[in-house]
């Protein structure tokens, strides 16, 4: 394991350290994590153990702290399954929903509140929502997604009319109360309290998890390891619009080692309660702890028979009589005597650890997903199988002096040299277990990397095919992969763009269509990590915006009379323009229903400026086409991309025939010559180029007679500039060095990129030059006053509030409220940093 980034917090010193105030952290699907610290600024004198951090891995300097309103110390964080809301609760019994304000991930705002008043809560999650997906290491050579990524049956933990979950969340509270708050359609909060069990006790630790009939696991324990750890089911209904809670006690469990009369008494205290997964009630593991050291536990529940006495044996059974099942904890596995244990994560990717997955994973060397991590409070971390609980990879912190810092960590360890360690207090797993986070004693952000392999030898052929599995996973999933890119190095994007296309082309069709943009959002961040394939990286979002232009477009047509065909005018658009291979863009139009073609003024007038982009970018490709032969440049994928250039070709003759209505809504070109007709020029080359590529499995280079009319077109036409590009201002494409970085909040990383050195010169960006919003295809102006936010994924731009009036171009802006083009999140920035 690796260190990713190290990040510290700017002029908030440290007070007099409190080690009982918890620290929790959390990290979502989307990779926005979540954590709190025990800091005091004393400057302001604000407590910042009642505060929220939240930050987008990307973009780690950036950290947007909530003032979160709480009375008491924050105990718990939970991200809903999407990961855009926030689950918040405290020592007080206050429970804060969390959602994104303006969908932006550095702005938020408190939804609903919950509270049972002076009961802290212990354990806090949202309710189940029916989705869980399995992941079959066995099937990883397998060419249909369906077979290594299958859908479990399993049922939501409360369902509305029709089967649609019903969103809400459990809480557990230390005097033995469970908790439900429901969200009703309307938005109205309903919610209702029980007791655990008819006798209630202290709940010092609590966790939840869900079974696949819909019901709810609550496992709790006192604190005592003499204390029995007890198991509840509860069950949720809403009866005559109130909320109802059922709960039943479920088999309970005593530690082993209290068993031993030598060791009974050596660890006094269960520290740490979890289940292994959300979905596995069945698993459970342990740890006990002194001042001294911990020991950890892993159990099971089973079906045994039960036992029957000999004086039933001797008479004959009935027929079809069974002997009767009892459920039982076993132990699994238990580990030796260990350092002190100060922090706990289990992996998140949901493995299937029937024993022909462990065995193929136990071949292939593939441990995602089946180590869990231990933080000791020597500051070291020791990741353990899942199962038998032995060592599989270690981790020294700094405090051990054997990782590698940078020139100031001398002076930083002679500082700390009488001080306590530095050790993690919370610690969390990504979404396919390749990256750790953790809060320390210090308050510092720690981001480690965890290899697949466990730092065991892999050939590169077995590398790839780990990190494709879980970059498929990702994208069938809908995660972010940002964790994945940690372990990409510039040597492997090619093989493994290429290995990706691949495995998505063999899918069917109908999940072609879904993944279609999805994949490539992925191979444009796989190409950022290399020099090498950088400019495909912006032929893949050029390809992105392409896409969502073209369909854009196609859906402002109608047909002319309401009873035609089943095919819908863009899709006759598209067999004709197939079919037509002439030159003339006019007797390719003439086969057209141009009635079909016919809108009104403003809508085409309002989205000229994105006609204008198909326009330029038509130019771009054709005028550089001769250049590509050197050095690549951006537009190279498209050259033998078929399906990209019949698209555009399509385009070129819808934006004719508007052309014909509005002449205001046509791309504007400088030429030459006033009685040049630009578009006919620039479809009759684009359609020979077409012709060379339309056949992908056996693609033609361009002829000489093309490539000379070409060369002739900077002549003709002024050649636009790729200005329009999205920069990526993130932390992935420094990392591949895998050196360490120390970052401080509110101070971005300026050291230089990975693409400073190549010769592709659309990444550098002149301080006078014009800022362009990358989505509405507009320029800004060099220093522009509007509010802005980028993507934390591709870094594209665009303004914050809508400047257009007209609905066609508001419905183009809603498509991209949520989510930008590649699908990463929106984040405020001010346009000095974009």
């Amino acid at each position: 394991m690796e260190v990713g980034y190290v990040c510290e917090w700017e002029k908030r010193p440290r007070s007099n350290h409190c080690p009982s105030i918890p620290l929790v952290c959390a990290w979502s699907c989307r990779n926005l994590i979540a954590f709190t610290t025990d800091l005091k600024n004393e400057e302001d004198e604000k407590d910042l153990s009642r505060m929220i951090h939240i930050i987008d891995t990307e973009h780690p300097w950036d950290v947007y702290s909530i003032n979160s309103g709480h009375t008491e110390v924050i105990s718990c964080l939970e991200w809903d399954q999407s990961g855009s809301r926030l689950l918040s609760a405290d020592g007080d019994g206050q429970i804060k929903c969390w959602a994104m304000t303006e969908h932006l991930v550095n702005s938020w705002e408190c939804t609903q509140t919950s509270a049972i008043d002076r009961d802290p809560i212990v354990a806090l999650s949202w309710l189940h929502n029916g989705v869980k997906l399995a992941l079959h290491v066995e099937k990883s050579g397998s060419t249909n997604f369906g077979e290594k990524f299958s859908r479990v049956k399993f049922s939501p933990s409360l369902t509305l009319f029709g089967g649609k979950p019903m969103e809400g969340w459990l809480a557990v509270t230390v005097s033995g109360l469970v908790t439900v708050s429901l969200l009703k359609p309307n938005g109205a909060l309903l919610s209702a309290s029980e007791s655990l069990c008819r006798l209630r006790g202290r709940v010092a630790l609590a966790d939840i998890a869900f079974t696949g009939g819909g019901n709810i696991v609550v496992a709790a324990t006192d604190g005592s390891s003499s204390s029995p750890v007890q198991f509840y089911k509860v069950c949720v209904s809403v009866v005559n619009e109130k909320c109802r809670i059922d709960t039943e006690l479920l088999p309970s469990l005593f530690m082993r080692y209290t068993t031993d009369p030598v060791r009974r008494d050596k660890y006094p205290s269960v520290t740490h309660l979890k289940f292994l997964t959300r979905e596995n009630s069945e698993q459970v593991l342990l740890c006990a702890s002194s001042q001294m050291g911990s020991i950890v536990e892993c159990w099971s529940l089973r079906k045994e028979g039960l036992p029957v006495n000999n004086i039933f044996h001797q008479r004959s059974p009935a027929v079809g009589e069974k002997q009767p099942m009892i459920l039982k904890w076993r132990i699994l596995s238990a580990t030796n005597d260990l350092d002190r244990v100060s922090a706990v994560a289990l992996p998140k990717l949901p493995i299937s650890i029937s024993n022909t997955d462990l065995k193929v994973a136990s071949d292939t060397k593939f441990c995602p997903g089946l180590g869990l991590a231990l933080a000791f409070h020597d500051g070291s971390i020791h990741v353990l199988h899942r199962l038998s609980l032995h060592t599989m990879g270690v981790y020294y912190g700094s405090s051990s002096g054997s990782s590698q810092r940078g020139g100031e960590e001398p002076a930083i360890k002679r500082q700390r040299a009488g001080g306590p360690t530095v050790h993690f207090k919370a610690l969390q797993f990504s979404w396919t277990s390749l990256a750790l986070v953790g809060v320390d004693n210090h308050g510092k952000l720690h981001m480690i990397r965890v290899s697949p392999s466990m730092g065991q030898m892999l050939d590169m052929n077995t590398l790839l095919r780990h990190l494709l599995f879980l970059l498929e996973y990702c994208m069938v999933t809908g995660y972010d992969w940002w964790d994945v890119l940690l372990h990409v190095q510039p040597g492997m994007v090619h093989n493994l763009v290429e290995r990706l296309h691949e495995e998505y082309m063999r899918q069917n069709q109908a999940l072609q269509q879904v993944l279609s943009t999805r994949i490539v959002a992925v191979k444009a961040s796989l190409c950022k990590l290399s020099s090498a394939t950088a400019a495909r990286a912006c032929d893949f979002h050029a390809k992105l915006l392409l896409i969502a232009i073209s369909s854009t477009l196609k859906s402002l047509l109608r047909p002319h009379v309401l009873s035609t065909p089943d095919k819908s005018p863009g899709d006759r658009l598209a067999e004709i323009c197939t079919k037509n291979t002439d030159t003339d863009i006019d007797k390719v139009m003439i086969n057209l229903k141009t009635e079909e073609f016919v809108l009104d003024g403003p809508p085409l007038q309002s989205l000229q400026q994105l006609i204008q982009w198909v326009g330029d970018f038509v130019l771009y490709l054709l005028a550089n086409l001769p250049n590509q032969g050197s050095v690549v440049r951006p537009g190279f994928g498209f050259l033998r991309d078929g399906a990209s250039l019949g698209m555009l070709r399509e385009m070129m003759v819808m934006i004719r025939i508007w052309g014909l209505l509005k002449p205001g809504c046509l791309p504007m070109y400088t030429a030459t010559s006033d009685n040049q007709d630009s578009m006919s020029l620039l479809f009759r080359l684009l359609t020979k180029l077409w012709l060379c590529s339309r056949d992908e499995g056996h693609p033609q280079e361009p002829d000489e007679s093309l490539i000379d009319e070409c060369c002739l077109l900077p002549s003709q036409l002024l050649v636009p500039s790729m200005d329009w590009l999205p920069i990526n201002d993130g932390v992935i494409t420094k990392m591949q060095n895998k050196q360490p970085l120390r970052l401080q909040f509110g101070k971005p990383y300026t050291l230089p990129s990975l693409n400073s050195n190549t010769q592709v010169d659309i990444f550098s960006r002149s301080p006078g030059s014009q800022r362009m919003d990358n989505l509405r295809c507009l320029h800004l102006g060099v220093y522009p006053t509007e509010d802005s936010k980028a993507c934390t994924r591709c870094g594209c731009v665009t303004m914050l509030r809508s400047p257009n009036k007209t609905n066609a171009m508001k419905q183009w802006e809603q498509r991209w409220i949520k989510n930008c083009l590649c699908g990463g999140l929106w984040r405020r920035t001010p346009f000095t940093l974009s």
